[in-house]
């Protein structure tokens, strides 16, 4: 590989995470920016209507960094900006927060579904959704990972709506639900694809120089 080739893919990792996650913080910091002091419902809903304004702007952002700086549009972000802007339209004309708050609930459930469906058929599809080459791993190695993946989604899909039940407008805590995205789904993403590399080294993965395919993780 050449060098130029090593040293892009070396930070490209990380960047894909930004580009996941950035639109997330870019929500979370026009609706604290808006957000009003007492609990009032007119007003709160004021407030997320403009952050997914915002969220839905950075979304296509990225969108454009993505294919700008890494050279490629991974289908997990396709799709995610797709509902991010099929859903975040909705919130905005009819002033309701639930279509945000379900978008992640439905890609999780699709992408664990799936996931799992193509690996009942023994075809590794998280290689296709992630777009990712892990050096040296064997078929068997992708197949274990996209099962472990698809019922991962599906853990997380179930989270959200648990969240959402009791962190939302009505009841005065769509931030908690908000702040969850963050400190709550982002650590245990991280720990649930680090966990799967012990796993991946029985199954011929080669460490050297995979970082990018290792941060290359699902958005929220």
């Amino acid at each position: 590989m050449p060098e130029a080739e090593k040293k892009t893919k070396k930070g490209s990792g990380w960047l894909s995470v930004a580009v996941d996650y950035g639109p997330l913080i870019v929500f979370l910091a026009v609706y604290r920016f808006y957000a009003p002091q007492e609990s009032e419902i007119a007003a709160e809903i004021a407030a997320i209507v403009k952050g997914t304004i915002g969220f839905i702007i950075a979304a296509i952002c990225a969108l454009i960094f993505s294919k700008w700086k890494l050279g490629r549009i991974s289908p997990m972000l396709w799709f995610s900006t797709a509902l991010i802007v099929g859903f975040g339209s909705l919130t905005i004309f009819f002033g309701d927060p639930t279509f945000v708050q379900l978008k992640p609930t439905i890609i999780y459930v699709v992408f664990g579904v799936v996931l799992l469906v193509g690996w009942k058929l023994g075809k590794p599809l998280l290689k296709i959704l992630l777009e990712a080459a892990f050096e040296g791993l064997e078929e068997s190695g992708w197949l274990k990972l996209s099962r472990n993946w698809g019922v991962f989604f599906l853990f997380l899909a179930v989270l959200n709506e648990v969240l959402r039940h009791f962190y939302n407008v009505d009841n005065g805590n769509f931030e908690t639900w908000l702040w969850a995205k963050i400190w709550v789904f982002l650590p245990i993403t991280f720990l649930f694809t680090f966990s799967q590399i012990p796993m991946l080294l029985k199954h011929g993965l080669d460490l050297e120089g995979e970082e990018e395919a290792i941060t290359d993780i699902p958005p929220p």
